[in-house]
């Protein structure tokens, strides 16, 4: 019998893993990250099957892992800002 994580353990692990995708400096690995973090883990959420829910959390844990070196990688080297990026800044101020 597999033993399959806790949902508790699954949340945590998706905390974790979005918290690491958006340390990343450069907006479009930022945004790009976001994204398959949360259609991974919605997938996850939808698997019925024990032994693949194992498989997949711990092939998430492993890509936390990845995810944590690359993000500081790309804050050492991070490079200008993007045009969108201060948009967006200004939209969340409130200002036009």
């Amino acid at each position: 019998m597999v033993n399959s994580p806790s949902r508790q353990q699954i949340l945590r692990l998706y905390g974790s893993t979005l918290r690491a995708a958006r340390s990343f400096s450069s907006y479009n690995f930022r945004n790009y990250f976001v994204r398959r973090t949360r259609e991974n883990f919605r997938n996850m959420q939808t698997e019925q099957d024990s032994g693949k829910l194992s498989y997949a959390y711990g092939e998430a844990v492993k890509e936390l892992a990845v995810l944590r070196r690359s993000a500081m990688v790309n804050q050492l080297y991070g490079g200008w800002r993007l045009v969108v990026e201060n948009q967006s800044e200004v939209r969340e101020r409130g200002e036009n």
